[in-house]
């Protein structure tokens, strides 16, 4: 089987103790070497048409939150949150093929949130932000389980050999869990994205608050962390800022350089005030970064360009994916915008991503 994969990046700048040998599924403790506290400013990309002013798609295409892509063969199949659907807790499954109708095909977990979530996670009502994609033969969807404001959170893993649901081969298997975080930790265990570089690694970025955007390496041969490897890298942070407000990071890399898409500000207090959901990108020379905005802003600092923001008819655009089709090179970028004339009802968009002077900007 081929895999129609993702291309990312990843930033080394924190250690986590790498002369131990082993490091456990829990917590793997950052130290910081001279990274700066100081607060950035975000910047915002130079004016163009308001990408959010015509919507285009057709079909099912709310609720969505935090939704990934992937083409298989024709179809394209769109994953995203689930708290919101009608059956929660199976992290549904939509597919188009022109990226413009829409249909709900399919589901992970038909049957229901795995038993080791809800264990993990008391008071938990739904499963949150899927990533899709493939290596190692397998399709691998990674997902979170947490609760609003919790940093008692864990990223689960299932795979597949096929995303068609026709295909008699279709199955959706639970590989339990991949990382966990608990209060205390300096991180959260939420919004995991998939790297697999031009080298053959796997890197799963992740995170939110709790000082921010974490990523660490997974064996392709399990899609779980390498139980020997107990590096962690840290890619953006918000300093200064209350909760941190920074999450749903995603990575790709086009020409000679790494993209890292995250979602800044506050997702669900208000959709259109000035603070309300953003999505922004930083890029970097190198797969190691620093990732800066087009200002030159670390996002380490607090840096990031926005992309999207709240237009008054849509509200607190965000938890977006980019996705480079590596066969016909088609970028685009996945996320959702919550409809102000229907009572912010979450819905999915579909944008190119075009790319111009090695910044990508967000089609009309």
């Amino acid at each position: 089987m081929q895999c129609v994969r993702r291309a990312a990046g990843f930033c080394l700048s924190l250690l986590c103790f790498p002369w131990i040998s082993s490091c456990s599924l829990t917590t793997c403790d950052n130290t910081s070497f001279g990274a700066t506290t100081a607060m950035g400013t975000i910047s915002f990309a130079v004016a163009k048409p308001d990408p959010l002013a015509t919507y285009s798609l057709q079909g099912d295409n709310s609720p969505v939150l935090d939704p990934s892509i992937m083409r298989q063969g024709s179809t394209y199949y769109a994953f995203s949150t689930d708290v919101y659907t009608q059956n929660s807790n199976d992290l549904p499954i939509r597919c188009s093929q022109d990226l413009v109708n829409w249909t709900l095909c399919s589901s992970v977990f038909p049957a229901g949130m795995p038993s080791w979530v809800i264990q993990k996670i008391p008071g938990i009502t739904g499963l949150w932000a899927p990533d899709i994609s493939c290596f190692n033969g397998l399709y691998h969807v990674y997902f979170a389980g947490s609760t609003l404001g919790s940093q008692q959170s864990v990223i689960g893993l299932a795979t597949n050999t096929t995303l068609d649901p026709k295909d008699p081969s279709y199955k959706w298997i639970d590989q339990g869990e991949v990382i966990e975080s608990n209060l205390g930790d300096n991180f959260n265990a939420i919004d995991p994205t998939i790297l697999v570089d031009d080298d053959g690694t796997v890197w799963m970025t992740y995170g939110s608050a709790a000082t921010g955007i974490k990523q660490r390496q997974i064996d392709p041969a399990n899609g779980k962390l390498f139980s020997s490897y107990c590096t962690c890298y840290d890619l953006a942070t918000r300093p200064g800022l209350v909760a941190n407000p920074i999450e749903g990071p995603s990575l790709i890399k086009h020409g000679n350089y790494y993209y890292l898409f995250v979602s800044m500000d506050y997702c669900c207090t208000s959709y259109t005030s000035p603070g309300a959901y953003k999505q922004a990108v930083g890029r970097s020379t190198g797969p190691h970064g620093p990732f800066v905005d087009e200002t030159g802003t670390p996002m380490m600092n607090g840096g990031g360009t926005v992309l999207l923001e709240t237009d008054g008819k849509w509200g607190a655009p965000g938890g977006g994916t980019a996705y480079i089709d590596k066969e016909s090179g088609q970028s685009l970028i996945i996320f959702h915008a919550h409809n102000m004339a229907q009572n912010a009802a979450p819905y999915q968009w579909v944008k190119t991503l075009n790319w111009v002077n090695d910044w990508p900007v967000i089609g009309n």
